[in-house]
């Protein structure tokens, strides 16, 4: 975890704390994750939660990477991570993790203007990205990380020479798909992130294989020395920590498929990773630089979404958004993703008009959206199902129980702006007033005298609405 202050539009590092989880190592082949490494977890986010209970949520991010990806049946695991640790924690897609990383990674490097190519060797997964100053072109997360890769191809630890090269196979054969994309782009310059490779660098300049520059000489050198050597238990080599012992052979395996796939002839090293992305990733969301939004824009656009009418639809679901927010303890976040959902809400029909809600939850959700975890994109992929038609609850059912509520007003919420702007412009429509009834699920909402009247075919879609809302536990008044 670090810490940081705001000087002068950027991050300034005030605080660092680390402590070894290795959550990969507890992933079981069913999905699940050991006892062990979950009470190890969890004492971890205790100790970090104290470092910053004071600090507002909206400037703090926790993120879940690789092995969150990777696991099943863990949403009680992840509940009581997010309690423990105080704050939010979100589960990262692969793209967006590289963007991330490459974020971090370009910030800690000079402006030149050069390519570079990235890399990142986490526990259970490898990010190659490429990009210019700081925004990334391409993107590729891989399932193979140092933690996974030595729990398969070193098991109890032991080094041969077989096991080198099968464990080297298949990092080439996973890279294979991608090699000759990220060649063809091209680069000037890679650059690597993170433990495995600041680990290798370290290793090969104190063991006079290098001069702090990981080269593909070098890397045969320690190859060999491992192999030599026989057992991580038995390793003896300056510059590697006892927490890397245990994965080191299958990062250094990753490592040498990197160079020999990509042709590589040499990887320096960054200070920066994806702390630090999302340290400057948080600073451009504070300071309304959210990047969400413009992938969101940028979404609807291609798909040709009207812009005027999700316009409309977004004015008017926010107007009512910010009338009951306070009795139905909603923040700032649920109106970001009422808006982009409002944004995305008919992008469906780029399919079919038939269904359209349907097909726009699966584009939404399936996409890649820049900035996005897996969960608000999820959630706004429910929103944009729940906007129309019958309210299916059932369509919920991946959510805890706060957040299928708010999850319920936000969509109630968007309904009405869509109810309400079904004419796509054709007349003037009231904003009407909005209250609360003696439950905080009793919405009513009135017009002026003789306004409904006057627009027959909004009494009815409102009518209907008032019907429909019933199945989500409102009583939608009319009037």
């Amino acid at each position: 975890m670090v810490v940081a202050r705001e000087s002068e539009g950027q991050p300034v590092l005030i605080d660092r704390l680390r402590d070894r989880v290795g959550l990969a190592e507890g992933l079981r082949k069913d999905g699940g994750i050991e006892k062990k490494f979950k009470d190890r977890a969890i004492d971890c986010l205790e100790r970090f939660g104290q470092r910053i209970a004071g600090i507002p949520a909206a400037r703090v991010r926790a993120v879940g990477t690789a092995t969150f990806r990777a696991a099943h049946g863990v949403s009680d695991f992840h509940a009581h991570a997010e309690k423990a640790l105080g704050h939010r924690i979100e589960i990262l897609g692969g793209r967006e993790e590289a963007r991330l990383i490459y974020l971090g990674v370009a910030h800690g490097l000079a402006g030149d203007g050069e390519r570079r190519l990235v890399i990142d060797i986490g526990g259970a997964s490898t990010e190659c990205i490429i990009g210019v100053g700081f925004k990334s072109q391409v993107e590729e997360s891989l399932k193979m990380g140092c933690v996974t890769f030595s729990r398969e191809y070193f098991p109890e630890g032991h080094i041969t020479k077989k096991a080198f090269n099968a464990a080297t196979m298949e990092a080439r054969r996973q890279l294979e798909p991608i090699a000759n994309v990220l060649r063809n782009r091209g680069w000037e310059q890679a650059v690597g992130s993170s433990g495995t490779v600041h680990a290798t660098a370290q290793i090969l300049a104190q063991n006079g294989w290098g001069d702090g520059t990981i080269t593909a000489d070098g890397l045969g050198s320690l190859v060999d020395e491992l192999v030599k050597q026989k057992s991580v238990d038995e390793l003896d080599l300056s510059g590697l920590k006892d927490d890397r012992r245990k994965v080191l052979p299958g990062g250094i395996a990753i490592v040498k498929a990197l160079f020999k796939e990509l042709r590589l002839e040499e990887l320096h090293t960054s200070p920066g990773a994806l702390r630090e992305g999302l340290l400057h990733d948080l600073l451009g969301r504070l300071h309304q630089e959210d990047v969400r939004t413009g992938s969101v824009v940028a979404f609807g656009a291609r798909l040709g979404v009207d812009e005027a009418q999700a316009s409309r639809v977004m004015s008017m679901a926010t107007e009512l958004f910010d009338v009951v927010q306070g009795v139905w303890d909603l923040s700032s976040e649920h109106r970001d993703l009422l808006l982009w959902a409002a944004s995305l809400h008919a992008v469906g029909l780029s399919v079919s008009y038939s269904g359209y809600h349907h097909h726009g939850a699966y584009l939404v959700e399936n996409a890649d959206l820049t900035g996005f975890s897996k969960e608000d994109q999820r959630r706004v992929a429910e929103l944009v199902h729940l906007h129309r038609r019958r309210f299916r609850m059932s369509y919920l059912e991946r959510e805890t129980e706060p957040w299928q509520l708010i999850l319920r007003r936000l969509a109630l919420l968007l309904r009405l702006g869509v109810a309400l702007h079904r004419g796509r412009g054709a007349g003037e429509i009231e904003r009407p007033s909005v209250s609360l009834g003696k439950t905080k699920e009793n919405l009513k909402v009135t017009f002026s005298d003789g306004w409904l009247d006057a627009h027959p075919l909004t009494r009815a879609d409102l009518e209907l609405e008032s019907d429909l809302a019933r199945e989500a536990g409102f009583i939608l008044s009319v009037g």
